[in-house]
């Protein structure tokens, strides 16, 4: 345990550090937003968006969150990578629905969904009618 507390580990850090980029405050935060433009700056902040809607998807399939099966109907790469896996815009439509849904997602650079192929989709709780990429639904 230590004099002070228990210590955060690099991971635990790295977190907040990139939280506070993200979200602007912070020493490290205010330092990004004044050395990028705001373009820039709002790629982070988007790309930070799609890093940490991929961790809560799994832990809503972790927790047992229902999933909703889709057809890929097109695919389009942003030219961003989170961690060398690419972030692109997929326009999928749920079955039995007629509506498109367009996402901006990461996906593994190892299993890119095609057009055609079936893709699994988690209602996002933090915006009600509105859905997250959950995979194809292979382990990998």
């Amino acid at each position: 345990m230590g004099l002070f507390g228990r210590r955060k580990s690099r991971e635990e850090r790295a977190a907040e550090i990139a939280a506070q980029v993200a979200g602007g405050k912070g020493f490290y935060g205010r330092t990004t937003r004044a050395f990028l433009g705001k373009e820039d700056y709002a790629r982070v902040q988007e790309s930070m968006g799609a890093y940490n809607s991929g961790l809560g998807v799994q832990q809503l399939l972790a927790a047992g969150a229902p999933t909703t099966s889709a057809v890929v109907v097109s695919i389009g790469d942003t030219g961003q990578l989170i961690n060398h896996d690419p972030v692109v815009d997929l326009v999928v439509q749920p079955s039995g629905g007629p509506d498109r849904i367009t996402l901006r997602t990461i996906v593994s650079k190892l299993r890119i969904p095609r057009t055609g192929d079936e893709v699994l989709l988690v209602a996002d709780p933090a915006r009600p009618g509105a859905y997250l990429y959950a995979g194809d639904g292979a382990t990998p």
